[in-house]
């Protein structure tokens, strides 16, 4: 239910959104008392009035409600890393497609000595999650023109078509994407997992509720300190639940005084717990988009498939291995339908660096909740140039495949990056000249062992020195899957669920 903000809960979760959502839900229908914090608007279940469009719209990426992180002044451009503030988080606003990654990235996990966290165990949780975001696998028979024409190509450069990209044990290939879209409809955490439980006595959510800080008391956290309708107030919990994703859970952790002591003091902040590691290893998946000139065939195409319904812009996925992978693959290649930049049409596809190098980190400015934190990805940073080396690669291989028989004629000439960038050194003189994010920032409060140094919270998600706290989304990741982190992000909150319920009962 939604109602007023209460003075206490058996459980406070701070984030409504991918992950929050989904530890939430779980909860109440285990007859839990749970609290919402939403620092957006909470717009009511689907269907309502409410819904600004563009967040509900799958056919265009949501931008009405964003916390409007960027990144500032770490260089001369600004690169944009758009975050949804509203009830239902990310998953408002994001492309929707479904990826899982592969065993390896959750096998590795594991062998670092998390227990619990391998791809057998999580298994389950993708499975859950899948069914419960509504996700429908497209077939190659509904692929538009301009996906099918990169799909039918793919096998000239070694990746087999295939149906599906969710295998955890495939490596190469090309296939339709799942999408969580029912009737055009994105369908976000909030619809999945909120809406079927808010009728619940046990489910409170308030949405424009700016967490400042968690109260800790004697080591655990007691509660937080809430600014709503113009007030600042304290919410008593047993446990609190941070949701906040790879930006705002350590930005969080930091205002309530745990974090690097040498970047609280000069703020203000007292120590609670040293940790040296919240809001580091942020890192994302570099990215590069390319763009053809196209054909009058495409065009017309297109153009048919348009007028004959909903022509998705993103429907069909590649994944390659480039030089530097040994075990499974570590490229995307993502076709796009054909945007308007101007008067000039574009037709685009996309190639990310899956398993990237570079390290970066998020701090504070203030320990006002409303100072935008310093976010800097020290994109394509790594001393050996791995990561932009990947990035080419992907270029390389993405002309390859634009230039074979079957495709050259409908894609037309490179536009973007264009002729200037067909040797190597100019290719990657581009490359960090220009960097960019595929929106998938994980790591800043990372699973990790006790003696682990820049660990955040251990194997059961809970943060290293203070009891009654947990954190449950993309910040603690250790290392970013190879995957679109919209499912593995659900998984985090189905898997930190699943053992908060195990706990309650045991």
């Amino acid at each position: 239910m939604t109602g007023a903000l209460p003075d206490a809960a058996a459980y406070v979760v701070v984030g409504g959104g991918t992950a929050g959502n989904v530890v939430a839900a779980r909860l109440a229908e285990a007859g839990h008392e749970v609290l919402v914090l939403e620092a957006g608007p909470d717009f009511g279940p689907q269907g309502s009035a409410a819904w600004p469009s563009d967040l509900v719209d799958a056919t265009r990426l949501g931008r009405s409600h964003d916390w409007g992180y960027d990144s500032g002044d770490t260089y001369p451009w600004t690169v944009g890393f758009e975050r949804g503030r509203a009830i239902g988080g990310s998953s408002d606003v994001n492309g929707c497609t479904q990826t899982w990654g592969h065993r390896r990235d959750y096998d590795s996990w594991a062998e670092s000595g998390l227990v619990g966290w391998s791809t057998d165990d999580l298994l389950p949780h993708f499975r859950a999650g899948t069914e419960r975001m509504r996700v429908n696998q497209f077939t190659a028979e509904e692929l538009t023109p301009w996906q099918h024409a990169w799909y039918d190509a793919a096998p000239a450069v070694g990746m087999p078509r295939l149906p599906d990209l969710n295998d955890l044990d495939q490596a190469a290939g090309f296939a339709p994407e799942a999408m969580n879209i029912q009737d055009g409809v994105r369908i976000n955490s909030a619809f999945a997992y909120l809406d079927p439980a808010r009728h619940l006595s046990t489910l409170t959510v308030v949405g424009d509720a700016v967490v400042d800080r968690v109260v800790i008391e004697g080591g655990r956290a007691t509660g937080v300190i809430v600014r709503h309708r113009g007030e600042s107030r304290t919410v008593h919990a047993g446990t609190v639940v941070l949701a906040g994703g790879a930006y705002n859970s350590p930005t969080l952790l930091l205002r309530s005084g745990i974090g690097p002591a040498s970047q609280l003091a000069p703020l203000g902040i007292p120590v609670v717990q040293h940790l040296p590691g919240v809001g580091e290893n942020l890192h994302d998946q570099p990215f590069l988009l390319m763009s053809w000139a196209g054909s009058e065939r495409m065009t017309r195409e297109m153009t048919a498939a348009r007028a004959a319904g909903w022509a998705p812009d993103e429907q069909a996925m590649g994944k390659a291995a480039s030089s530097f992978e040994h075990e499974a693959f570590d490229l995307h290649f993502l076709p796009y339908s054909p945007t308007h930049r101007g008067d000039e049409k574009r037709w685009s596809v996309g190639t990310s660096a899956l398993q990237p190098r570079s390290r970066g980190f998020v701090r504070l400015r203030s320990a006002d909740p409303d100072a935008k934190p310093v976010i800097d990805h020290r994109f394509l940073s790594d001393p050996e140039g791995v990561d932009a080396a990947m990035l080419a690669e992907g270029a390389e291989m993405l002309r390859a495949l634009a230039a074979t028989p079957e495709l050259a004629p409908l894609v037309g000439a490179e536009i973007h990056p264009g002729p200037s960038t067909f040797s190597r050194e100019a290719l990657i003189a581009h490359i960090y000249a220009h960097p960019d994010n595929y929106w998938h920032p994980v790591g800043t409060c990372r699973l990790g062992a006790a003696d682990d140094v820049l660990a955040v919270v251990d194997e059961r998600a809970r943060v290293h020195g203070v009891e009654g706290l947990r954190i449950a989304d993309a910040s603690i990741m250790p290392r970013v899957p190879r995957a679109t982190t919209a499912m593995p992000s659900i998984v985090m909150g189905e898997k930190v669920a699943e053992m908060l319920i195990e706990e309650a009962t045991a």
